[in-house]
This record gives C-alpha cells, sequence and structure tokens, in this order.
C-alpha cells in the first residue's frame, strides 16, 4: 500500500521518453510524410504520374475535370493545415496526429473505392484535410523531443523521406496502374498508413501542459469560420483565374465577375473572424507584428510559388517543345527530388555540427533563383546536361531554406507558442502553393493564348483552343503546325521560369533580415 505522502509519478516529458519509443514515433511520422507525397496524383508530381491520371480521366469519361483532382487536395491542405498547430495544444500531439493520419488514409480509401470523378475529386479533398497535418504535426512533435541542434538534424531525416515519396510516387504508382489498375495504385498504401498509425500511436504517449480539455471546449475552440472563409477565398480566386485565363472567358461573363467579387468578400470576411471573433484564429494577429514569424512566412509562400510553378511546367516543357512521352517528360524531376533529400540532410547535419544557419540561408538560399535562370536559356538545342541538371539547384536550395527557416522560426518563439507558430507559417506556405499554381496557370494561359494567336493564321480559333488545352496534342500536329505551337509553348513556359526566378529572388531577399533580429538560435547552440 502506498503512504499517503507517497506522489502519483507525473508522466514523462518528451525529451524524458526511451530511445525505443523515440525511434517508433519518428519511425511513424517519417512513414506518414513519404506516404503524403506518394500518391499516385498529388500536388507535387503531376506529371511523374500523367499516365496514372489519364488512365482515370479515360475511365471516368471526365478528362476535363482532371486538373480538379491535384486542386482539390492542395485547397485542402492550404485551409486545414493551420489548424493542426491548434489541435496539438488542445487534442495532444497524439491526437491531432491520429486526426491527420485517419483523414489522410480515409481520402485515400475513398480514392481507390470512387466510382466517378467527382467522388475521386472529393476524395483528395478530404486526403488533404489530412495530408497538410501530417507536416505540421511531424515538426512539432520533433521539436518536442529534441533539443534546437538535434532537431534540425532529426527534421532533416523527415525532408529524406519527403524527397523520396515525391521521386518514387509516380514511377511506383505508375507502374502499380499498369500491373493491376489505378485504383490499386491508392489501395495499397492503406496497409502502411495502419503501421504509421500504430507506430505513432503506441508510442507517442509523453505529455505536454495545456492538453486534456474535454470534447466540448475543443470543439468550441475551433476556427469554423476562419477555415470556411479560407476555403472561400482560396477557391474563388481559383474559379475566378480558371474562368477567365483557362476557359478564356470574357471580364463582362457573369461568372468570372461573381467569382472575383466572392473572393474579395470571402477575405473581408476572414479577416474580421481572424482579428475579431475567432477564440483561437488559425492565422494569429500577433504574429503579423512579429518579423520573424512574418518574414518566414512570406519567405515559405514565395519559395511555394517558386516551386509549383517549376514543378508544374519544367515537365510540360520536355513534352510540349521536346516532344519526348509524358513518363519521360516526369523523370526530369527525379534530380529536384535527389536533390531535396540531400539538400535536407545536408542543412541538418551542418547545423548540428556547427549551430549556424544564416551562411547557410544566404550562400545556398540563391541557388533556387539561379536555377530557374538557367531554366529560362533552356533551347532544343541545349546540351543534355543543361536540360538535366538545370533543375537540381532548385530542390538542393529550397531544402537548405525550409530547414533553416524552420529553425530561425521555433528559435524566435516561446516553446507554448511553437505549435501556432509552425502552423502559421505552414498556412502561408499553402497560400503560396494554391497562389502560385494559379499565378503560373494563368501566366501561362494569357501568354500561350497570346504566341498561338500570333503564329497560327485567323480563324484557328478551335485548333489554339485544343493545342492550349492538351499539351499530348502538340506532338500530333502536322510538321509546320507544330514547328509553331512547340515555339508558342517554349515561349509561354519561359515566362513561368520568369515568375519563378522572381518568386526566388523575393524570397531571398525577405530572408536576409531573419538572421538579424534572431540572434538567440546560436546561443542555444553554444
Amino acid at each position: 500500500m502506498k503512504s499517503p505522502t507517497q506522489s502519483i509519478i507525473p508522466p514523462l516529458g518528451p525529451q524524458e521518453i526511451s530511445a525505443r519509443a523515440r525511434h517508433g514515433i519518428l519511425a511513424g511520422i517519417w512513414l506518414a510524410q513519404f506516404l503524403s507525397v506518394f500518391p499516385p496524383y498529388d500536388t507535387t508530381t503531376p506529371f511523374n504520374t500523367f499516365a496514372v491520371l489519364s488512365e482515370i480521366s479515360s475511365d471516368f469519361k471526365r478528362s476535363n475535370e482532371a486538373s480538379w483532382v491535384g486542386t482539390a487536395y492542395l485547397l485542402a491542405t492550404c485551409t486545414f493545415t493551420p489548424l493542426y498547430g491548434r489541435l496539438s495544444t488542445v487534442l495532444g500531439r497524439n491526437g491531432a496526429n491520429q486526426s491527420a493520419l485517419i483523414f489522410a488514409a480515409l481520402g485515400i480509401l475513398a480514392c481507390g473505392l470512387s466510382r466517378n470523378m467527382g467522388m475521386l475529386i472529393a476524395a483528395r479533398f478530404i486526403s488533404g484535410m489530412g495530408g497538410g497535418g501530417i507536416f505540421t504535426i511531424a515538426s512539432i512533435i520533433t521539436s518536442d523531443m529534441y533539443t534546437m541542434r538535434s532537431r534540425s538534424f532529426i527534421q532533416s531525416i523527415g525532408g529524406i523521406f519527403y524527397g523520396l515519396g515525391m521521386g518514387l510516387g509516380g514511377p511506383i504508382g505508375g507502374a502499380i496502374t499498369d500491373w493491376l489498375g489505378w485504383r490499386w495504385a491508392f489501395l495499397i498504401q492503406i496497409p502502411f498508413f495502419l503501421i504509421a498509425y500504430f507506430l505513432t500511436t503506441f508510442n507517442l504517449s509523453y505529455a505536454m501542459p495545456g492538453t486534456g480539455r474535454s470534447t466540448k471546449e475543443i470543439l468550441k475552440r475551433i476556427d469554423y469560420g476562419g477555415s470556411l472563409c479560407l476555403l472561400g477565398t482560396m477557391g474563388s480566386i481559383l474559379l475566378f483565374l480558371s474562368l477567365k485565363y483557362h476557359d478564356g472567358l470574357s471580364w463582362s461573363t457573369p461568372t468570372v465577375i461573381l467569382t472575383l467579387i466572392s473572393s474579395v468578400i470571402f477575405l473581408i470576411l476572414f479577416l474580421v473572424i481572424e482579428i475579431y471573433i475567432a477564440v483561437e484564429p488559425i492565422l494569429p494577429v500577433s504574429f503579423m507584428t512579429e518579423k520573424v514569424p512574418v518574414l518566414v512566412g512570406v519567405s515559405n509562400a514565395l519559395v511555394a510559388i517558386c516551386n509549383l510553378s517549376v514543378t508544374y511546367y519544367f515537365p510540360t516543357w520536355f513534352q510540349t517543345v521536346m516532344l519526348t512521352s509524358a513518363s519521360t517528360a516526369g523523370l526530369h524531376l527525379l534530380p529536384n527530388s535527389i536533390c531535396i533529400s540531400s539538400g535536407s540532410f545536408f542543412a541538418g547535419w551542418m547545423m548540428k555540427r556547427y549551430g549556424r544557419y544564416k551562411m547557410m540561408n544566404l550562400t545556398f538560399g540563391i541557388l533556387p533563383f539561379c536555377a530557374a535562370i538557367l531554366m529560362t536559356q533552356m533551347k532544343e538545342t541545349s546540351n543534355p546536361a543543361h536540360l538535366w541538371l538545370s533543375i537540381m539547384p532548385l530542390g538542393f536550395g529550397n531544402a537548405v531554406v525550409l530547414q533553416t527557416v524552420f529553425i530561425a522560426l521555433v528559435s524566435s518563439l516561446p516553446e507554448s507558442q511553437m505549435p501556432v507558430g509552425t502552423g502559421f507559417a505552414q498556412l502561408l506556405r499553402g497560400i503560396g502553393q494554391v497562389g502560385g499554381l494559379a499565378l503560373a496557370s494563368a501566366l501561362f494561359q494569357s501568354r500561350l493564348n497570346t504566341e498561338l494567336h500570333k503564329r497560327l493564321p485567323s480563324g484557328s480559333e478551335d485548333l489554339i483552343k485544343k493545342i492550349r488545352h492538351s499539351a499530348r496534342l502538340v506532338a500530333t500536329l502536322p510538321p509546320d503546325t507544330q514547328r509553331l505551337a512547340r515555339d508558342a509553348y517554349a515561349s509561354s513556359i519561359k515566362s513561368v521560369f520568369i515568375l519563378a526566378a522572381s518568386a526566388s529572388l523575393l524570397a531571398y531577399i525577405a530572408r536576409i533580415p531573419v538572421g538579424l533580429f534572431n540572434q538567440s538560435f546560436l546561443l542555444t547552440l553554444i
């Protein structure tokens, strides 16, 4: 029998758990990170998986709706990812991680069981509700379990799995599609999600202050209004840009005007809710006055614009200008994935060894800009090394940037604000992803429309529309027309690369003051 004076043993803290439990948690979150970018059609590997999406579109006979499969995932990621910073505090790390995994797995399962394109789009939205949260929770858990010096290295290993998922998702998904059918490319992931779920659930038992609130209190504190208004804002902007630049509708068209007006209304409502109404807003106003979180968030958004622009249109250049197959065009993204993994590991190792991040950021952070400039100079007669390797500085440089700015962010915040700060940075990164893809697509379609009208004879409206909406059509055109279409695509994609270069340069400039405002990082490592 315990004596009256014997105290109850308190639960272990995150840095007090056993090495075995810690390794089990890491295995679970890293597997989840790999799966979150592995799906056969994701926002990060569109051309690597072109054959899979083509098979799905043919099966459902709805190829004109195929672009919304990726867009739905992006919208959900942008909208729901910031909530996980708050959920990790009120639900606990385990509860928030379980929520992210369940949504991601349910979405993947629904993709494999989809009976029409509408169901598939909805399933990808559900998957996105969890997919973005997986990365946010992984960052928070890593920050809990490790000191500042060690967490940068551990975080970098997670970046390796992210790069592997990007690089292997397309080829493996395509092989499974050819062998078993496209549904199994989704369904085969479910057992691995279950493994990730059990690894984290049974090992993630440490306690954090402020958790354990009642379900009723948790539900009251969720920022429903802000999330819905953010979804409405980004969705309306995407619809507006799609109608105006992809479908080519005029400014006087009612749907174009309505989507533009609705985006402004939703944006105003979002800001009002975040400033005056939400108990725990997904966009904390207090962070908007803090220099480091704002600069890191702006950098994340601009880096996302650069990455999405290049990821979508770099393979397009090879398919439409060089006339390679879709699978070969997608393979040109593989060096980028390899460099993401190596750059992430390099940054983590350097910070763990030397405890410095600013010089790395200044040195390697300019590489993505150089890569985008190299892409603008690509020609059909370019050296193969130029065509294959020009994307490599992009992946390596941005991997270093994302690792170093994350450490800059968490070291500038008190421990209690770290989860919310992580969600804040992820929110701006998500906005950059959605906005970057929308801007790149609008710029590309507008420039392509202009270039085709300039090159093709009058009365070619039907042909121009077909060329704009199908990259595969270019290879089937008569030689003279094909030459004109290839030149138009080359010029249009060059504009997208210029956009990527501009975003990357602005991101670099935004990061320069971060080290000046945040000097505490080195002190915590010495």
